[in-house]
């Protein structure tokens, strides 16, 4: 592996990365326009901006699925860019990967289906024994024989959730993971990976159109035409109102005061 020199609290550092696309009869485009980026260890940071802007390009180069034109990315200590194909094969296996739509697989159960991205390896730990205890944290454990499809939208999310940690990453990359789901079902998701950064220490990168989502989050990044136009602590807002109507919202989330949702 290829490593680089890091601080130890950062798990992730992109320089000046620049991202384009060849699209016929038309000029290049561009899906990240030199972006720079830190995110230290443990944290959840939600990607947000409209379809287009670069969510999606960005999650695919930390999940080392595509390589930058420009720039580099470093992930603990790795820089992406100078994998070779098996190294990042090996890599991605690290790498918890939670979609919008959830990919089960319909003809497993529910602990085959967490189990499932670890089946063809030899692991130092007992396979059906660690399913279970993430069902346990997911709060699962009494649908693991279960088919997908007798498990309800929200159900079968946070098996995909329980499946994204069976290898104990230190970084989940989560693409509209509530996208499907009704606005309680997506807040019990967002309790959910909250809980599980706390309890496991986890980094979770979250690319939302959701502000709701993002506004629980501990930073949130604005992306415009491959650019960060805002980089928010959503813990120390001083002025809470006046971001969420800079960000185009002309209200703070529901529930509770601001203040109190911001920070939490």
């Amino acid at each position: 592996m290829h490593m680089v020199e890091s601080q130890a609290d950062t798990l992730i550092v992109l320089e000046d990365v620049v991202r384009r696309f060849e699209i016929a009869d038309r000029r290049p485009l561009t899906a990240l326009d030199h972006v720079s980026l830190g995110v230290r260890r443990g944290t959840v940071v939600a990607i947000s901006g409209p379809s287009g802007s670069g969510k999606s390009t960005l999650l695919h180069l930390l999940a080392a699925l595509d390589t930058p034109d420009e720039g580099t990315v470093v992930v603990d200590g790795q820089d992406l860019r100078r994998l070779s194909h098996s190294e990042q094969a090996e890599y991605r296996r690290h790498i918890g990967f939670v979609f919008q739509r959830f990919h089960l697989l319909p003809a497993l159960t529910v602990l085959d289906n967490v189990i499932a991205p670890v089946l063809p390896y030899r692991t130092e730990f007992d396979k059906q024994a660690r399913g279970r205890e993430l069902l346990v944290a997911v709060g699962l454990d009494s649908r693991e024989r279960q088919l997908p499809s007798r498990l309800s939208g929200g159900e079968q999310q946070r098996v995909a959730v329980a499946r994204a940690l069976i290898n104990r990453p230190s970084l989940v990359l989560a693409d509209e993971p509530t996208g499907n789901l009704d606005s309680a079902t997506g807040a019990a998701i967002m309790d959910l990976l909250l809980t599980l950064r706390e309890q496991l220490g986890i980094t979770i990168m979250v690319a939302t159109h959701d502000l709701d989502i993002a506004s629980r989050c501990d930073r949130m990044l604005r992306l415009v035409d491959g650019r960060i136009l805002d980089d928010v602590d959503m813990a120390s807002l001083s002025e809470p109102e006046a971001t969420w109507r800079r960000l185009g919202r002309l209200a703070p989330p529901a529930g509770g005061s601001s203040a109190t949702r911001l920070g939490s």
